[in-house]
């Protein structure tokens, strides 16, 4: 996608904004629905054998976790890979925002998107309330012992690394770029294992925006807005940092694909650097055989 200019827009860039924000909406529905659900069906399960309290507020399990974090990351993965070449299957305003600093896309699509976004993770919200069983249990809230700050810091950082990957990953293009959503679905299976105990592990304010929208806001939710917004900006600094000292230059050839320049076999080069000192040596000893020789023909000329 090529760089948009901050206000100015044709009316045939406003209708592919459109266009682009209305498969948002489907691209942000299917990837909530499928990993928001699979939120609710491990927490039901919970609740069938150790009761709500436990299920809402912890502490869970190590496989409960595990079971979560993957089921984001898996539904990120095949999400995206669906909608990456229709729309750039972002599903997140903190990526849309990153996305628009780096002038990937224009002001007008950034709105569209984060309206588009909000709209999805409603939709899905609403969808999982709809057609599971009670009760819902699908929003982020703090862990246990948990307080305002270390959320925040926490959203933050993860957020920060997940938006990183996505910029060097799928915004940066090489010839790895289509296999682009392995590893950012990776990135996010990671951030979930660290954060999903402390905070839900949201990194995504469309995340927690739809299931509050349906099941009420908790006291805690500016903090799933401030913290992936911070984490973004936070990473798109280092990008553009990256950028302008030209990264490529300190380890070039990482995604050369040409056998040939592979490291050489490393029996040849030891023959060769063996081979190399002794033409040396017989260089050095020629060297100090013709001085000698010099200097005894100058003895004799005296």
């Amino acid at each position: 996608m090529a760089p948009r200019r901050l206000f100015s827009v044709t009316n045939q860039e406003l209708r592919e904004d459109i266009k682009a924000a209305s498969i948002e909406v489907i691209g942000t529905t299917v990837f909530l629905l499928l990993a928001l659900g699979s939120i609710q069906s491990a927490k039901l399960s919970v609740v069938a054998t150790q009761g709500a309290g436990v299920a809402e507020f912890g502490p869970h399990s190590l496989d409960h976790n595990i079971y979560i974090s993957a089921s984001a990351g898996v539904s990120l993965l095949a999400s995206a890979w669906m909608f990456y070449r229709i729309t750039g299957g972002l599903f997140n305003p903190a990526v849309s925002l990153a996305l628009r600093l780096i002038g990937q896309i224009s002001t007008i699509r950034l709105v569209l998107y984060f309206i588009a976004q909000l709209t999805g993770a409603i939709i899905a919200s609403a969808i999982i309330r709809g057609v599971t069983p009670e009760p819902f249990l699908i929003k982020t809230k703090l862990g246990e012992n948990i307080n305002l700050v270390q959320g925040l810091f926490i959203e933050v950082f993860c957020t920060a690394i997940l938006i990183l990957a996505i910029l060097m990953l799928a915004a940066e293009k090489s010839k790895l770029t289509p296999m682009a959503p392995i590893g950012i679905s990776m990135t996010l299976f990671a951030c979930h294992m660290f954060a999903v105990s402390f905070t839900g592990a949201s990194l995504n304010p469309a995340r927690s925006f739809g299931p509050s929208v349906v099941g009420g806001f908790g006291r805690e939710h500016w903090i799933y807005w401030v913290g992936p917004l911070a984490g973004s900006c936070l990473s798109v600094v280092f990008y553009l940092w990256l950028k302008h000292t030209k990264y490529w230059r300190i380890n070039p050839g990482q995604t050369a694909t040409d056998p040939s320049e592979s490291p050489e076999d490393p029996v040849k080069r030891i023959e060769s650097d063996v081979e190399k000192d002794r033409r040396d040596h017989n260089t050095k000893g020629e060297a100090n055989s013709n001085h000698q020789d010099g200097a005894l023909r100058g003895e004799d000329n005296v």
